[in-house]
């Protein structure tokens, strides 16, 4: 297994039958808790960042290795959007289970302007679509916690 192929596919997790993306959020969700827990927030964010450069070289790479555009199998940039969108959500149970609903919901649906973010070429266009899912989602857990459904105090 390649480099790009490890970091696209999270070790292969991504060829897990069923709902690949689906696990990754998941696997995302419970490290950005861990993360949240040691740096708060910024660390999180910080983690979606990384994830989104290191996810996008490695999905260009993996995209050409396979010839395929976009391979199914390459699931960092759900773990990139997941992050991105854990950053914006205080650290609660039900606010992390809102985040990784509303994410999961806006990367399988794509509605605009996701949609569009995602037919940007290459491993750009891989990431960008989740990270604005990711964005996205966290604005409206912004929206949430703003008119008190979550605690804003679960700072992390």
């Amino acid at each position: 297994m390649t480099v790009a192929a490890a970091i696209s596919t999270l070790g292969g997790l991504g060829r897990l039958r069923g709902a690949p993306g689906t696990v990754a959020s998941l696997v995302a969700v419970i490290a950005a808790w861990g993360l949240a827990a040691f740096g708060g927030r910024g660390l999180v964010l910080f983690a979606g960042l990384v994830a989104s450069a290191v996810g996008g070289w490695a999905s260009e790479h993996y995209e050409r290795e396979r010839g395929v555009n976009d391979p199914p199998d390459c699931v960092i940039d759900e773990v990139a959007g997941q992050f991105v969108a854990c950053a914006f959500a205080p650290r609660t149970l039900a606010a992390y289970a809102v985040t990784f609903l509303l994410f999961r919901v806006l990367d399988i649906l794509k509605p605009w302007p996701i949609r569009l973010v995602e037919r940007l070429p290459g491993g750009l266009g891989i990431v960008a679509d989740d990270v604005l899912a990711g964005v996205l989602s966290g604005l409206a857990i912004i929206a949430l916690t703003l008119t008190g459904v979550f605690s804003a105090s679960a700072h992390g």
